[in-house]
């Protein structure tokens, strides 16, 4: 793509008068600098998403690239900008912009100065006031930017909205009453909800009504299911029985209540010993990087050993409670108490 006129920072009153288009995630599109700002991990990893498949369209040879802004080295940023011998467009995908270095902020604004031709540099900053003098001059216009706003989605309507798209894109039909359901369940966790919307479509082959959801989520059980695993993860026994048998009260049905746990143990268990980047990580498990950092936050005060127990438990009670075997209060009770104790109950 042809170079475009590099207009000059914003001059200094204050406050920044932003002077770049700011755009939402689902808006995104190619420009030299792609500033992705905001708290909502799920809509910049969908934003950014959509930018590869957006230039992977335009030019099937595009090279991409990761940097982390946080281990930043002196000229990274300009090797990977540097023109490549046949001339391929470039992505370089940047994390952790919120926590960069003195060299990655200093050497970052004075490429936007001259950004390079057919190269679409994406900072992720994910909040906070480190890296506030790079953002100001980005939304100043230096760069000729533009910033994809992913900012957490707290009205009712606006997930609601959220979870009609997913299954539009999919062009699959669910009920309005099924759609207010489902979104009444995960209203606490948008990335719970964006797994539920593609379980649902996974599993139901037709028009998904209030039934479906009824069967899968019954009494938000879904909702109730990772809270009791998050915080039997977290060691906090005496909590996650009390959130065990409210749910049970409630009619949750205890298969996905273990599938819960499982899904947590099983990423805990990819990201466990794994040395690199959220971004690299990410791509190496195919795993979304939010997923990589909560994963990381969860093995805290977990060993292999004590992981590896858990696993084996959580097998066995999946078996118990499918085979209809052992009384199912009972052996979820043990496998919540076991995992509360990191595995060395």
């Amino acid at each position: 793509m042809a170079g475009r006129a590099v207009p000059k920072a914003a001059p200094k009153t204050g406050k920044v008068v932003v002077s770049i288009p700011q755009l939402g995630w689902d808006r995104v599109r190619p420009a030299n600098i792609v500033l992705i700002s905001g708290t909502e991990d799920l809509l910049a990893e969908r934003a950014i998403r959509m930018l590869r498949e957006i230039l992977k369209a335009e030019d099937p040879s595009l090279e991409i690239s990761d940097l982390e802004a946080d281990a930043y080295g002196p000229g990274e940023l300009i090797t990977l900008a540097s023109p490549s011998l046949f001339g391929e467009p470039r992505m370089i995908r940047v994390s952790g912009v919120e926590k960069s270095t003195d060299a990655f902020i200093a050497e970052t604004l004075e490429y936007l100065e001259s950004p390079a031709d057919d190269t679409y540099v994406v900072l992720r900053h994910a909040g906070g006031v480190r890296g506030k003098k790079l953002l100001d001059a980005i939304r100043g216009g230096l760069g000729n930017g533009i910033e994809i706003v992913c900012t957490e989605l707290k009205k009712d309507s606006e997930k609601l909205d959220f979870a009609a798209a997913e299954f539009a894109i999919e062009n699959r039909r669910i009920t309005s009453g099924a759609l207010r359901a489902l979104t009444g369940a995960f209203s606490d966790d948008l990335a719970e909800l964006a797994a539920a919307c593609q379980q649902l479509m996974a599993d139901a082959s037709e028009e998904i009504t209030e039934v479906t959801v009824e069967k899968y989520y019954s009494g938000r059980v879904e909702t109730n299911a990772f809270r009791v695993a998050d915080v039997a993860i977290a060691g906090r026994r005496g909590d996650a029985l009390i959130l065990l048998r409210h749910a049970l009260a409630s009619g949750a049905d205890p298969v996905p209540i273990v599938a819960a746990f499982a899904s947590k143990l099983r990423t805990m268990a990819k990201i466990s010993g794994a040395r690199g980047g959220s971004g690299q990580l990410a791509q190496q498990f195919g795993l979304a990087p939010w997923q990589v950092d909560r994963a990381r936050r969860d093995l805290q005060g977990w060993d292999d050993r004590g992981l590896g127990r858990c696993i084996e438990l959580l097998a066995e009670t999946d078996a118990a409670i499918k085979g209809a075997g052992r009384d199912p209060v009972f052996v979820l009770e043990r496998l919540v108490g076991v995992i509360s104790t990191r595995g060395t109950a």
